[in-house]
């Protein structure tokens, strides 16, 4: 966790909402007794990616089963402290390509998310908070890509603004387009 706890302390926020999430992920870290579990029922951390070609022109989205919507790849850190190996391991798993690599290794964003009441695996799961840390990610978009059934039902690249525009969950199109926006320092 001091890992975790030294990189989001270094990270500096680029806008109100990051910097406002950062002082929450870090009290969190501080105050919950399993932030990195789901065996915290309120509030876990979770890491994601932003999946970008070479030319940044395209972002790599799964059509995500749960919401029914394209979104980035990601998932519960269960335990895992190194939230980029999370998120590296997540793509892999759910786009099927194999040459993911960071394009760096500090964070690239961070989001609370707000994950509604949903049946997982046949399961209900309670509504709660994704503490999230975002890194950024490159692949080359030749590379065959496969779903994962379990999670989505298909992968694509879509041009970054097609990728931002997400109608079933419009929190995240606001934040997919904050992740565009950066992309111009990498």
């Amino acid at each position: 966790m001091d890992m975790l706890r030294r990189a989001i302390e270094a990270y500096t926020p680029c806008n109100e909402q990051e910097r406002r999430d950062r002082e929450l992920l870090l009290a969190a870290i501080d105050r919950l007794d399993v932030p990195l579990s789901r065996d915290n029922p309120f509030a876990h951390f979770t890491a994601s990616s932003w999946i970008v070609n070479p030319a940044r022109t395209h972002a790599l989205m799964a059509w995500h089963n749960i919401y029914r919507t394209w979104a980035w790849t990601g998932g519960h850190a269960d335990g895992d402290s190194d939230l980029l190996a999370v998120a590296l391991r997540e793509a892999r798993e759910e786009t099927g390509v194999e040459a993911i690599r960071p394009v760096t290794g500090d964070i690239y964003s961070l989001e609370i998310l707000p994950v509604n009441a949903h049946v997982k695996r046949g399961q209900f799961v309670s509504a709660h908070l994704h503490l999230n840390v975002t890194y950024l990610l490159e692949a080359d978009d030749a590379q065959p890509l496969r779903p994962k059934p379990d999670e989505n039902s298909a992968v694509a690249w879509l041009p970054k603004d097609e990728a931002a525009e997400n109608k079933e969950e419009p929190f995240m199109a606001v934040v997919y387009r904050k992740l565009n926006g950066k992309l111009g320092k990498f």
